[in-house]
């Protein structure tokens, strides 16, 4: 019996015993959720059906746990039930029962863990959206781990999801991009306002060789080519960066576009007119405004100022609504730590546009700190990603930056990061799971197969010892996790199981052989301890997948 089959059966009973005396009961999956107990002395699961119900059938909750107890102990797979408290009802299973799932795990590999809470359900991830004005840094790279993660555990629940960047391509942060190349590329200094570092000189020298004769264009003409090249040269770096770093866009959405009124009214005037036939714009000191504040946020906001110029708001309403017309029914942003004030607006502008504010979710991510890491040789008052890289790798920066919430300032030490022992949690983890293709590779070597004459040699009945009852506890808990992540946007939840599940098996490990010592037989519990081992290895896989982490092979 599986865990999910016992939820069913718990409540069968329990609706059972309600019509026994007469009540017609109506139960939640959470009435009858089963939980882990905190020791396993308490047995493999609990459950508190019997606190939530007792009242609504007339009987004391102690009284009902016993009855049901009776019923469950006559179960097939239940070894036994015990009652504790004021009604807590603790359930054993069979060894074969509980075992069954590694054979399980290794039956559905990349599957399991995958579920279809989110089914049907459409989200637009947007994040990172960093201004293509100079290289991605630190505070971006946590941003990319952390948004890839969050897409990674909503699609293993069955949601469909579309990562996408907003390229920041217009307004004045582009033209003073511009006059910084062209300012370097005839050798004058950096003009007030504008960017300074080797990256802006090196992309100077890129036009010079790919365009030289943009020094004798016109002022107007000059810039725009500068600011075009240095803009194209920029963002490509952005995404190889991106790339190195496992994290890879579905949609690359240009700011440009909103403003774009060359075939007619651009996508921001089209919006405003939308949100005023929703009876939510008005005028006043000649400006036109939203109504936000009927839909809580802190003020109302202007669309187009008194000069006619439209504001940086209206892009934003106009972009949320093109992400509405694309039909995602949720719309969620990762943005930093100085945006707080967006999450009020960004939910009042759905409100404002006849949606329900509860379809935005806005992530608010803190600030993040790795001691030891160098500033930008290029733009000289940063940590860059691709640095980073180069210092740490990918699959450290990504579980650690995976590893926390979102709202947790980080300050990390970037010599733990590098570690190659066991208090370092990536190294830790991936360990876990090279030792499992090790003992893989050795059972085959010593001729430890899972079948026997073409035969399942399977037997979880096998799985008795206390460290097999635990490990197997963890990895049950797994779907759970990922759901769980899912619907909280907290990838972290991944992480710090893999932890739990890492150290049961280092600990079942050093207790249990999987290979029988040499001159003795090889025996059933050797075959099955091979698929638990396998089972292992899936499920470390399968979390780091969900982190954008490696799984290697060997270390």
């Amino acid at each position: 019996m599986n865990p999910a089959e016992l939820q069913v059966a718990v409540g069968e009973l329990v609706r059972s015993a309600a019509a026994r005396r007469g009540a017609d009961l109506s139960l939640t999956d959470v009435d009858v959720v089963l939980e882990r107990p905190r020791s396993r002395e308490h047995g493999d699961w609990a459950s508190t059906v019997a606190m939530r119900v007792a009242k609504r059938i007339g009987v004391a909750p102690r009284d009902l746990a016993r009855e049901l107890a009776t019923d469950l102990g006559g179960l097939p797979g239940v070894a036994g039930v015990t009652v504790a408290g004021p009604g807590f009802i603790n359930i054993t299973l069979e060894a074969a029962s509980a075992g069954a799932l590694a054979a399980r795990i290794v039956a559905e590999g990349d599957a399991y863990g995958r579920g279809t809470s989110l089914a049907g359900r459409s989200v637009n991830m947007e994040f990172v959206s960093a201004n293509p004005t100079g290289p991605l840094h630190l505070a971006h790279t946590r941003w990319a781990a952390l948004g890839d993660a969050i897409s990674r555990v909503l699609r293993a629940s069955g949601a469909t999801v579309v990562d996408e960047y907003y390229i920041n391509d217009a307004g004045s942060q582009m033209d003073h991009f511009g006059e910084s190349v062209l300012a370097a590329a005839k050798g004058l200094p950096t003009p007030e306002g504008g960017y300074p570092g080797q990256y802006i000189a090196d992309l100077a020298a890129a036009l010079l060789a790919e365009a030289p004769d943009v020094l004798s264009l016109q002022d107007e003409a000059a810039l725009a080519l500068a600011k075009d090249f240095g803009y194209k040269r920029q963002l490509e770096e952005i995404q190889r960066s991106l790339d190195d770093f496992n994290v890879h866009f579905d949609v690359w959405f240009s700011e440009r576009t909103l403003h774009d009124d060359s075939d007619g009214p651009s996508m921001i005037e089209v919006a405003v007119e939308r949100l005023r036939a929703q009876g939510r714009v008005f005028e006043s000191e000649g400006a036109l405004w939203l109504r936000t504040s009927e839909f809580g946020d802190d003020k109302d906001r202007v669309l187009v100022r008194s000069t006619g110029e439209t504001t940086y708001f209206a892009a934003d309403a106009a972009y949320y609504l093109d992400k509405r017309d694309r039909g995602y029914d949720e719309k969620v942003y990762l943005l930093g730590a100085d945006h707080h004030g967006y999450i009020g607006r960004l939910k009042a502008l759905a409100g404002a546009a006849g949606d329900d504010p509860d379809t935005v979710s806005v992530l608010i991510g803190q600030t993040v700190k790795v001691n030891g890491a160098r500033l930008s040789k290029r733009a000289g008052n940063i940590v860059e990603l691709v640095d980073l890289l180069e210092w740490l790798g990918a699959d450290s920066l990504r579980y650690w930056l995976s590893r926390y919430p979102a709202d947790t300032p980080l300050d990390l030490d970037g010599e733990q990061l590098k570690r190659r022992t066991n208090d370092n949690p990536v190294y830790y983890v991936q360990y876990a799971h090279a030792r499992t293709r090790s003992v893989a590779r050795k059972a085959e070597e010593a001729d430890v197969t899972r079948e026997v004459d073409h035969v399942d040699a399977f037997d979880p009945a096998l799985l008795t010892h206390p460290t097999e009852s635990a490990l197997l506890g963890e990895l049950e808990q797994y779907p759970r996790i990922v759901e769980r992540a899912a619907t909280l946007r907290e990838p972290h939840r991944v992480a710090r199981y893999l932890e739990q599940l890492a150290g049961a098996y280092h600990r079942w490990y050093d207790s249990c052989r999987v290979i029988p010592i040499a001159g003795e037989p090889t025996e059933a519990v050797h075959r099955t301890r091979l698929v638990l081992n396998d089972a292992v290895a899936q499920v470390l896989r399968n979390g780091l997948g969900l982190l954008g982490v490696s799984a290697p092979e060997r270390m």
